[in-house]
């Protein structure tokens, strides 16, 4: 190689002095990927980007148990270059808080992080120790978003301004480790304004501003989330309250006793819809709830580069799979609704064909149409439903959440069950409702693929278990609680199951298996429930375009420790890539090709060392250093 080519390539990595860092640190990569070189018209090109690939790490033991009790990442990136050059870095992971810190929020005070406010914007209380009250704050952050803005405006910033939305999912306990908290407390979002240092591609905090969810009528358990193309946050609502039982939901009643002081004014369909947060230049955010992509347990949807198409995961048993078309681009308030039906060739063996899919229309609505009926409406209203047989051929049996049901919509009420009742009403219309824990989707927009985690496939899934179909052409043999990632393949000129063209390039119409995990048939020494070197229970996904990379993370009872991995598309390549406390899922993964230069991943964690089966081994060791590590288990991390 000439000294010239030599030298614009260390010019070229001169970024990459800091270490990659999971999360919320980076690496020029960004600058990389796109083309290295430049130099006098009679100097050699210079060697450009060809490739990466990760070399794992091995999963921590009970012989270092500071690493189980911690984020562990210890793997390295590898950046061939068109000259067959390598050079390799390691990565780490640099949290921005922990929850329950005081951070800066901007105005020279500070703000609880992950803390709950009510409708009005006031802390909720946690008095259950009742010596020492104190604000509620989240042991659950998820869904990440990492952009920027042209006209960012954030005093304080030295280098390049930078934000991230964070949302919270729940919190676990309150403080007396004894009371429930799941799904009682309105989900808080914020946005994070982050000093990008040009040298170094570190983030640093230099403000927290609680995003205002009153105009959303407050979050209800939002859990994954993507970056829109357009540069909007789409967050998630998980789990829809059941409208027709939500009388004697105590969950819910809290729910709205703290959202609004109130144990009956919380409306249950106001809640299972998609929220998006816009970020504006001065570091603040604004949010509204888009009632039209249908009444799901949405987890983290992902917009096509069409900028119109949009498929949704159901993270339940008996869920499906969705897709919503808008009417216009990079606007999700009105479009039509469609869910999926599969033919018979649905395989776990990655070698198989896989199923077709035909798209069945559930309707077409605005999201001011959508909330104006949730807003006056009942489920009673909508559809009549019985939990035995009617005995009444007007009736259709459906399965839902693991039981059957007999529904029947009233007249001129399809709308309102179509986005509102959306999995009785998928169900009744004969769309595939059986997979267990539909969670993360992503797009791999080069190969035209998009992929989907299973976290598990059980229950609905199975042959003969009471929650399955054979109508629904989802069948395997057996349970495989350790999961798996399957593939789309995304086409144009396709027609729904009435035969009209859908007006989208982006539609799923063959889905495959990718990977699995593999359970055990008895625990390994350390606990693991399933194989330690394979994923296990995948919930988030990103894919890398640059990288070529498909990144999973895991929320598991099978593994000890979950972890994040990297999947290489071309090599087929898997590589773990970090471990998250013990007890912890892992969460808020995203991907950002090129954010001025670099390269970032970033991931959560929630509640550490929340002890199950898998974790007997090992919780009487690890359960004082997590408690020490992030306050008393109250306490989780925020990073890249």
């Amino acid at each position: 190689m000439s000294q010239s080519n030599a030298l614009h390539r260390r010019q070229a990595l001169k970024f990459l002095g800091a270490p990659l860092m999971l999360s919320l640190g980076g690496t020029a990569l960004g600058s990389l990927l796109t083309a290295c070189g430049g130099g006098s018209d009679d100097a050699a090109p210079a060697a450009s980007f060809a490739s990466a690939s990760f070399t794992g790490m091995a999963a921590p033991s009970l012989a270092t148990p500071a690493d189980m009790a911690k984020t562990l990442v210890s793997s390295t990136l590898t950046v061939k270059f068109s000259d067959d050059s390598t050079q390799g870095f390691s990565l780490a992971y640099a949290p921005f808080f922990t929850t329950g810190d005081l951070v800066p929020d901007g105005k020279g005070g500070t703000i609880l992080a992950g803390g709950y406010v009510d409708f009005a914007g006031k802390p909720i209380v946690d008095a259950t120790v009742a010596a020492s009250p104190r604000q509620f704050f989240s042991d659950s952050p998820d869904g990440t978003s990492l952009l920027k803005l042209d006209n960012a405006t954030v005093a304080g910033v030295k280098g390049n301004t930078v934000f991230a939305v964070v949302q919270f999912e729940y919190t676990t306990w309150a403080q007396d480790g004894k009371t429930d908290m799941y799904g009682r407390l309105p989900s808080p979002i914020a946005v994070l304004t982050l000093d990008q240092d040009p040298a170094t591609g570190k983030l640093t905090l230099v403000k927290y501003h609680n995003v205002d969810t009153a105009p959303a009528m407050g979050l209800w358990i939002t859990c994954g989330a993507s970056l829109s193309p357009w540069g909007t946050h789409l967050s998630s609502e998980e789990y829809e309250p059941d409208a027709f039982t939500i009388a004697g939901n105590a969950q819910f009643k809290a729910y709205s006793q703290n959202l609004f002081g109130d144990a009956t004014q919380a409306n249950p369909y106001h809640y299972g819809h998609l929220p998006e947060v816009t970020v504006n230049p001065d570091g603040t955010g604004t949010i509204k709830k888009h009632y039209c992509l249908g009444r799901i347990s949405h987890e983290l949807i992902q917009a096509m580069p069409d900028n119109r198409t949009a498929i949704m995961g159901d993270d339940a048993t008996n869920g499906g799979f969705f897709m919503f078309v808008a009417d216009k681009e990079k606007d999700l308030s009105a479009g039509s609704l469609y869910v999926a039906k599969f033919d018979a060739g649905f395989s776990l063996d990655p070698a198989a064909a896989g199923a077709a899919i035909t798209w069945i229309k559930l309707g077409s609505a605005t999201s001011a149409e959508v909330k104006a009926l949730a807003d006056t409406l009942k489920p009673t209203d909508i559809m009549d439903l019985a939990t035995t047989d009617p005995l009444d051929a007007t009736f259709t049996k459906i399965w839902l959440s693991g039981k059957v049901q007999w529904v029947r919509v009233k007249a001129g009420m399809d709308k309102a069950a179509a986005f509102l009742e959306t999995h009785r009403y998928a169900a009744l219309k004969g769309g595939s409702m059986a997979f267990t824990k539909m969670e993360g989707t992503t797009v791999n927009a080069k190969d035209k693929i998009a992929y989907s985690a299973l976290q598990n496939m059980q229950s609905s899934m199975v042959k003969g278990n009471a929650a399955w179909n054979p109508d629904f052409n989802i069948t395997i043999d057996k349970a495989l609680n350790a999961g798996g990632v399957l593939t789309h393949t995304l086409s144009a000129g396709q027609k729904d199951s009435a035969g009209t063209a859908i007006n989208s390039e982006w539609v799923p119409s063959l889905t495959k298996t990718l990977l699995v995990g593999e359970d055990l048939a008895t625990a390994d020494a350390l606990g693991n429930l399933a194989n330690p070197d394979k994923i296990g229970a995948p919930d988030n996904l990103k894919f890398s375009e640059k990288l070529r990379t498909l990144f999973i993370g895991e929320d598991s009872a099978y593994h000890v420790n979950n972890f994040v991995w990297a999947y290489n598309v071309d090599t087929k390549v898997l590589s773990r890539i970090a471990s998250m406390p013990s007890g912890a899922e892992a969460t808020g993964l995203g991907v950002v090709d090129d954010l001025n230069g670099w390269t970032y991943i970033t991931s959560n964690f929630q509640h550490p060392g929340y002890w199950e089966a898998v974790h007997g081994v090992v919780k009487s060791t690890l359960e004082p250093l997590i408690k020490a590590n992030y306050k008393d288990k109250f306490g989780a991390q925020v990073g890249t």
